[in-house]
């Protein structure tokens, strides 16, 4: 039998080095994607190859018996397996049935009403925040026992590393075990896990089913390019075939794109009730334990006795009917236990699931995406409308198919004249449709909490703005010994022994050279900065709220809504309210916070404040924790952030999209009212309590928080035609955010071998972040950047760091804090080492 990788073996040159079974599991397939042409198309995982489900569930319950061996009883009772949304959902589940004594959570794009999000975690292609954590009970993640991470294939290790570092800053653990059919890393990524442990200081492990690695010949990213826009071009379908994608036959000609003429007439499908167990979960997006397992057991004889019945009866002589078992993006364990349970009773079965994933499809034995049926998506996704694709189900010579989704997809889309439905009956003589109802986790009971909170913080007494600019929902922490050496922080954070946000760094001393950069910066761009203000006003007040109350991100953002309060009152005379709160990255905004405001104003007029965008973690962060804040029974505000700059494209509201230098950048506290940056700490902060910060009043004599304001304001008058101007234009823009400086940061991150999109710091006011509060590595300057970066080279300069001019920088600068720090990596004075 031909191998289903010879087609892009022979086209590219791509070769599968290692383990002999590599063959018998993976084949080869083209998409279209800047990175990586080809694509590794497993034979066992029940994604886009129909498959006999015994094997498909074997490959993962096999692997949970190893983990269990690898684990003793003990461990694996205290363990919890993870899998990834949405190619390892069943898989993962199957590695939870033969570990057989921990529960199973899997990550998910769906956002579920009343669900409180426990965490989230970016994939490294993707621009938006792809998976969600969403347990029923908040303390499975919150344990101290193994956690096993489950993903189809492991290549670079990237995602799961990056989930690891996630979830252990959270919640440390001392061991992880990664579970993947194929194990596919390169020499340097194998080192990788091997360092990342140790500086974890915790034990990860690895469990595959085969090793090796992809061989790939230069050009072979353009070369595959080419390959999927020549084969994309549309042609005629060719006939239908009778073998099954899994077994091939016919010519060895390939046709691109190829979806098989129509087997029979179109007929309405047939509706199963299946049956389905009260209370247990359809899969495992909000956990699945050994006991929901053992009454599915229980149920499954008779559901899939149901179906068998809806399937019609089995003619008495000839070939038995050739039956699909299709499940449904990430609802993979469902349809997979079913399909199961019907091999068991003797029907020639096969199983796979509809994807989100675009592959090229070519008609060729040798390549392993046969066929592609396109069908609108009918779910109602959080990310909006969008295909969604079912391979090698066309022309797979199937006399019948199951299509199994869960009620949230049981939609009008499903049943269009252009949904799966429709596309499966012109193909499939026979469609049952079987529908698993939608888990809905019952909703925790509200703690009891105090209705007391305290009034915003205000200066004198808190900050050295005047009262009436901002009020400060913090607590004051100023009599608490918080700050540590840079150097000590940055070994705690990277080491996962301590979160950013539970100490402070000592706050930068800028010497006569560096004031006297801040003050040349200030009057040359205080009438930039001035319209700027101006246009992001105005199209506050134009589109959000005619009287917005402006809550600013503390402490980037509490200069910029002191400004944008300055503009709206000297322009529109309006004293609009203003205030401060905290949101740290990885635990949200303050809770209580949002209470307070929820119970002076309408949360409708609030709008979110902050000086700038980066890569946008902060701007998803907002998004995440106001979606969790409001699942919990609490206030609904909009996400929808107003920024002073946005060269990220990370929002819809700005001043500007230009990356210029901030002059509130280039100083800490003292170009912020003497405030800290915010703190987060369990011992000083608790369930009641806002968020802290320290007032820094023995600084008073470096303040320049109020030249810094009056500078700006001052400039009012002159900008006010070039805002008019401006706002005109943006009202009737386009301005949907391309989260293009997002992509740069992926791509910088690979570049230089950081693989950890938060050590990367996008633009001149996170690079003067990382030159004042990290242990900075390198910075990236945009070649002929001139007076913008006069102070990040000043503080390379004294930091002892190298400043490396690069061509084609989304960004003026890009500042890279250490990727693995340790005293010793970067000297005992905290200066980076220049790399070799």
């Amino acid at each position: 039998m031909v191998w289903t990788g010879t087609w892009v073996a022979e086209r590219l040159g791509v070769e599968l080095i290692g383990d002999e079974a590599l063959p018998d599991l993976l084949g080869l397939a083209l998409r279209r994607n800047p990175r990586r042409a080809h694509l590794l198309v497993s034979n066992v995982l029940g994604k886009h190859v129909p498959q006999r489900p015994s094997v498909v569930r074997e490959a993962g319950h096999g692997l949970g018996v190893r983990v269990r061996q690898l684990l003793g009883d003990e461990e694996a009772a205290r363990a919890v397996v993870l899998g990834y949304a949405e190619t390892a959902t069943g898989l993962g589940h199957s590695v939870a049935d033969g570990l057989a004594l921990a529960p199973y959570l899997h990550s998910t794009r769906r956002p579920v009403e009343g669900v409180p999000t426990a965490g989230g975690f970016e994939e490294s292609h993707s621009h938006a925040t792809s998976h969600l954590l969403l347990p029923e009970d908040p303390k499975l993640l919150a344990g101290d026992g193994p956690l096993v991470l489950v993903d189809d294939e492991f290549s670079t290790g990237n995602t799961v590393l990056n989930t690891i570092r996630d979830l252990h800053e959270r919640h440390p653990r001392e061991r992880y075990v990664v579970v993947a059919l194929v194990d596919m890393r390169g020499p340097e990524d194998r080192d990788r896990l091997t360092a990342f442990a140790a500086e974890l200081g915790a034990r990860v492990d690895l469990i595959t089913l085969a090793a090796g690695t992809v061989a790939l010949p230069d050009g072979v990213l353009a070369k595959g390019q080419e390959l999927v826009a020549r084969h994309e071009t549309p042609t005629a379908p060719p006939p239908a075939r009778p073998a099954a994608a899994t077994e091939p036959a016919g010519p060895p000609t390939a046709a691109p794109n190829p979806v098989p003429g129509p087997r029979a007439p179109r007929r309405p499908p047939v509706r199963v009730e299946l049956g389905w167990p009260a209370g247990v979960p359809d899969g495992g997006r909000h956990g699945f334990d050994p006991d929901h397992r053992a009454r599915l057991e229980a149920a499954l004889p008779a559901m899939a006795a149901r179906v068998t019945e809806a399937l019609g009866p089995r003619p008495a002589a000839g070939r038995a009917p050739r039956v699909l078992v299709l499940g449904f993006e990430e609802l993979m364990y469902a349809p997979l236990r079913l399909a199961d349970e019907l091999e068991r009773t003797g029907t020639d079965v096969r199983y796979s699931t509809t994807t989100r994933s675009p592959v090229l499809a070519v008609d060729d034995p040798g390549y392993a995406i046969r066929t592609r049926l396109v069908f609108p998506a009918h779910d109602e996704p959080a990310d909006g409308p969008g295909d969604r694709y079912a391979y090698n189900v066309a022309g797979g010579g199937f006399d019948a198919v199951v299509a199994v989704v869960d009620s949230v997809a049981d939609t009008p889309e499903l049943h269009a004249p252009d949904g799966l439905l429709a596309q499966l009956a012109a193909h499939i003589p026979h469609v049952v449709l079987a529908v698993v109802p939608s888990y809905v986790p019952q909703a925790p009971e509200a703690p009891e909490r105090s209705s007391m909170l305290p009034e915003p913080l205000r200066g004198p007494a808190f900050s050295s703005y005047a009262p009436e600019e901002v009020g400060w929902l913090l607590q004051d922490l100023s009599d608490v010994e918080l700050e540590a050496p840079t150097e000590e922080r940055e070994e705690a954070i990277q080491s996962g022994g301590a979160h950013y946000a539970e100490s402070l760094p000592v706050e930068y001393q800028p010497d006569a050279r560096y004031q006297e950069l801040f003050h040349a910066a200030l009057d040359a761009s205080a009438a930039r900065i001035a319209r700027a203000v101006g246009t992001v006003t105005e199209t506050v007040l134009a589109e959000r709220s005619p009287r917005p109350v402006l809550v600013s991100l503390a402490r980037a953002g509490t200069p910029v809504g002191v400004l944008m309060r300055r503009w709206a009152r000297h322009r529109h005379g309006l004293d609009l309210p203003h205030y401060a709160v905290s949101i740290v990255r990885g635990r949200g905004i303050d809770a209580n916070a949002l209470r307070w405001l929820a119970e002076h104003h309408d949360p409708a007029d609030v709008v979110f404040v902050d000086g700038w965008t980066g890569k946008g973690a902060i701007t998803r962060e907002l998004a995440d924790a106001l979606r969790a804040h409001q699942e919990a029974g609490g206030a609904a505000f909009s996400p929808e952030i107003a920024v002073l700059a946005d060269p990220g494209s990370c929002v819809r509201t700005y001043g500007t999209r230009e990356d210029f230098l901030i002059p509130s950048a280039c100083l800490n506290s003292t170009v912020s009212g003497l405030i800290s940056r915010t703190v987060l700490r369990s011992d000083l902060v608790g369930p009641h309590d806002f968020h802290g910060a320290k007032f820094y009043r023995e600084l008073a004599g470096a303040d320049v928080s109020g030249a810094f304001l009056d500078a700006v304001a001052a400039r009012f008058d002159e900008v006010a035609a070039a805002v008019d101007a401006d706002v005109k234009e943006l009202l009737a823009a386009d301005r949907t955010p391309t989260w293009e400086g997002w992509a740069a940061v992926e791509r910088i991150s690979t570049t230089y071998g950081i693989h950890d999109v938060n050590l990367v710091k996008p633009g001149v006011g996170e690079t003067t972040r990382v030159l004042l509060r990290r242990v900075p590595w390198k910075i990236l300057a945009q070649r002929g950047a001139g007076a913008d970066l006069a102070h990040v080279r000043l503080l390379a300069e004294q930091r002892g760091v190298p400043v490396e001019e690069v061509d084609d920088l989304p960004y003026t600068c890009v500042g890279l804090i250490h990727p693995q720090y340790t005293r010793g990596a970067t000297g005992a004075d905290g200066k980076a080492v220049v790399s070799q």
